[in-house]
């Protein structure tokens, strides 16, 4: 099974290749412009290697597109779970790592039970 970032590269891949057939161009000649082998640009069509983001800059360019035209048509059914710290809340985060920095076993026990105790007031 395929993890998201896969989908994605293969999707990209598949858009990179279609733009540049819309064209009429060769892989080589994309290859050149981008100064790789066209072997490397086969594999970012293919999804074999995934595309950086300033390499699909330097892509969009190449093809006369915006970087957006490569994600066009994606399904974006991808699920995120929230971040475990809380995200964007401040608090969390800098209570989450000041807690990692305890080094006493028993003592970490205790804060975690007293917090755990309060949330479920």
């Amino acid at each position: 099974m395929l993890t998201n970032a896969e989908k994605v590269g293969t999707h990209v891949g598949q858009r990179i290749r279609e733009r540049r057939v819309q064209l009429g161009l060769k892989q080589a000649q994309i290859a050149a412009t981008l100064e790789i082998s066209y072997q490397q640009f086969q594999k970012y069509e293919t999804g074999m290697n995934r595309v950086s983001a300033g390499r699909l800059f330097e892509i969009a360019q190449a093809l006369h597109c915006p970087v957006a035209w490569f994600f066009e048509d994606y399904a974006t059914d991808i699920t995120l779970s929230p971040l475990p710290h809380g995200g964007a809340n401040r608090a969390t985060v800098e209570l989450v790592r000041n807690f990692n920095k305890i080094e006493d076993p028993r003592l970490k026990a205790a804060i975690q039970s007293l917090v755990k105790e309060i949330a479920e007031e």
